[in-house]
């Protein structure tokens, strides 16, 4: 890839990850609750999530579940389901509580491994991402090159913007948090309202 074509490529990649999405709203609790370094395993979740879509998509699994309504249905009630699960699970969780500026451990079960495993989820489970990063990717496609190769980059470069924007996040998170922490039982809800309402529109979604 050219560096102008690259250019253009990361300025993509950039307006992509600003676009409000459950993985950014993920960060923004997690950095809420837990602070930023626990979020960090959040983050490498989500990134590996979408770098396995991205290698999917140029490997032509998203133009599979374009042209499959059964692939794609199946795969859209999977995702709507686990991200309603998510929200009644944010719903349901105790109020926020302060992390010390240490970065303390997380607490109950919430460990690196299932940070990692809940930013992953929710980056795969929806079947849309999929389709769009099939329809993008193209774009800047060189015929010829290994998949490998443009795995490396295009993967690499959307990894590396995602990552930083959703530190970012969980940076702003932890700013707000004293006052999160006064009112942590109606941010919980209005956050999990706003996981199971994305499951809602992905399970109503079609494949135009």
């Amino acid at each position: 890839m050219s560096l102008d074509l690259w250019l253009v490529y990361c300025a993509a990649a950039i307006g992509l990850s600003l676009t409000p999405g459950p993985n950014g709203l993920l960060s923004l609790t997690h950095g809420v609750r837990f602070g930023v370094r626990r979020t960090v395993f959040t983050a490498l979740g989500g990134v590996a999530g979408f770098t396995l879509l991205i290698g999917a998509s140029l490997a032509g699994l998203g133009a599979l579940l374009a042209a499959s309504e059964q692939a794609f249905t199946a795969a859209k009630w999977v995702g709507a389901g686990y991200l309603v699960y998510l929200g009644i699970r944010t719903w349901q969780a105790p109020a926020i509580a302060l992390v010390p500026q240490g970065g303390g451990g997380a607490p109950g079960d919430f460990g690196p491994r299932r940070l990692f495993s809940e930013g992953f989820l929710v980056a795969v489970s929806n079947p849309k991402a999929l389709i769009f990063f099939a329809a993008f990717l193209p774009q800047f496609m060189e015929p010829g090159a290994s998949w490998a190769m443009q795995l490396a980059v295009m993967g690499g470069t959307f990894a590396v913007v995602e990552f930083v924007y959703e530190l970012m996040l969980a940076g702003l998170a932890q700013r707000i948090a004293p006052w999160l922490a006064r009112n942590g039982r109606w941010f919980n809800r209005i956050t999990g309202l706003t996981f199971v309402g994305i499951g809602g529109m992905l399970a109503a979604t079609e494949r135009h």
